[in-house]
């Protein structure tokens, strides 16, 4: 099968077109047949080798560990799905490929592109993990800090559903953006923690960190406790007594289905920034490391 393959850690032009083997799936495991394939930040990571100590990647790798696509090969001791469903979730073995293997995955909703199936399950299951730490959202306000990547996109959209008042953080451009989406916005920066009261002067109740940046002490401040904040991203998380989210405690699969719906209620969208062919995720990494995208990066196949 045709694939993206990289045979050495580096910078984004060791990403190379390569025939490659097609991969089957093992009990409890769907085959794909890719129309898309999701780009995230962690990608490049795994790619650049910043992150070998967290994320050991044998090589050569097929870099993508989320996609969309037609079942074309069902493992053992799967019910429910069917030869030709349409599905997007995690993937086990590179997604920048013809095929791919899932361990986890939901029904696509036929009105939802490829590209914005495949942008899903990463953001939307981290975000909910996350989410989950809080317990009850129903009624409490909820600090966002970088609501316009993918993952805050995600976050603001489900704790919405959930019945929270979101304040989110973006740069001064993405401010419509984030209250599109359904919550309250202001930039990030030095002064937040004023700026959050001019929205909400009781302060909030609650503070997820999802772009870093050193914010936790402003949050600390918003929120008055340590314990009522969350960071997906910090790593001097624990000498600010703040919980650092890594999905050591399980994963948030559930999710997936649960944005699937959502998005058919007109409650959910993970729009993708750029849509690039096969051959050019190597600028997909390289934009995905300059930062600042607004929701997500897709690779399409279709």
């Amino acid at each position: 099968m045709k694939a993206i393959r990289f045979d050495r850690l580096g910078p984004p032009e060791v990403l190379r077109p390569a025939d490659a083997d097609e991969p089957h799936p093992a009990p409890g495991q769907i085959r794909i047949r890719v129309r898309a394939a999701g780009v995230n930040p962690v990608d490049w990571k795994i790619r650049s080798g910043s992150s070998r100590r967290a994320i050991p990647v044998a090589l050569p790798s097929i870099p993508g560990l989320e996609a969309a696509g037609t079942v074309d090969e069902v493992g053992a001791g799967v019910d429910g799905i069917s030869i030709g469903d349409e599905v997007f979730g995690s993937a086990v073995s590179g997604a920048a490929a013809e095929y791919t293997v899932l361990d986890h995955w939901a029904a696509k909703p036929s009105a939802m592109p490829w590209t914005e199936a495949a942008a899903l399950p990463m953001a939307v299951e981290t975000a909910a993990r996350a989410l989950d730490r809080f317990g009850e959202l129903a009624g409490r306000r909820l600090v966002i800090s970088g609501a316009a990547g993918g993952v805050g996109t995600a976050a603001v959209q489900l704790a919405v559903a959930r019945g929270a008042a979101v304040i989110g953080t973006a740069s001064a451009g993405n401010q419509g953006y984030v209250r599109s989406l359904g919550a309250a916005a202001t930039t990030y920066g030095p002064g937040l923690p004023d700026r959050v009261r001019a929205i909400a002067p009781g302060g909030a109740d609650l503070a997820l960190d999802v772009a870093g940046h050193g914010v936790l002490p402003d949050l600390i401040a918003i929120t008055g406790s340590p314990d009522r904040v969350v960071t997906l991203i910090d790593p001097d998380a624990a000498a600010y007594h703040v919980p650092f989210e890594a999905g050591r405690e399980g994963r948030a699969y559930y999710a997936l289905a649960v944005a699937a719906d959502l998005y058919t209620q007109g409650r959910f969208t993970m729009p993708v920034a750029g849509t690039f062919a096969l051959q050019d995720l190597a600028e997909a990494h390289r934009i995905s490391e300059a930062g600042h995208v607004r929701g997500k990066l897709a690779v399409s196949l279709a």
